[in-house]
């Protein structure tokens, strides 16, 4: 798998699909659901907060909303996790990944501006949830059985 021209690291794969897990995870409200622009406003939220922390900074970026604020914080628990496993050398490649995501996410959502999860989709394609984790369908609550 290439991204601009260079190869991605073993490491860079097994931290991308981890957190690429997240997202494929991740259940908003129901009245306020995931879309293309709330992944890329918290992973790009989260990878800023990476980044400043690298430098000696202490910034705490938020999403814009409810939504990809929900999502930074799942994004948030992972890397944490990672860099009790894996050392403060996590925290570099995380938000690398993490730009990754955010610009994957922005681009496929201007390429198809008339579908707001094209993104969301594609992770799902590549990454399903097991039979076990697959949500149940949405049920109205006005409508009694």
């Amino acid at each position: 798998m290439t991204a601009v021209g260079r190869r991605f690291t073993e490491a860079e794969l097994q931290v991308f699909f981890l957190l690429a897990s997240q997202v494929v995870r991740y259940r908003a409200d129901s009245l306020a659901p995931l879309h293309d622009e709330d992944v890329a406003d918290a992973a790009a939220a989260m990878a800023g907060t990476l980044e400043a922390a690298s430098q000696g900074l202490v910034a705490h970026l938020t999403g814009a909303n409810t939504v990809s604020e929900g999502l930074r914080r799942a994004f948030d628990e992972m890397v944490a996790v990672l860099g009790q496993q894996g050392g403060p050398s996590v925290a570099p490649l995380a938000a690398s990944v993490l730009r990754g995501l955010a610009q994957g996410a922005r681009a496929l959502h201007v390429a198809t501006p008339g579908d707001p999860v094209a993104f969301l989709t594609l992770l799902r394609r590549i990454m399903p949830l097991p039979a076990a984790e697959d949500p149940p369908e949405a049920r109205s609550p006005i409508i009694l059985p």
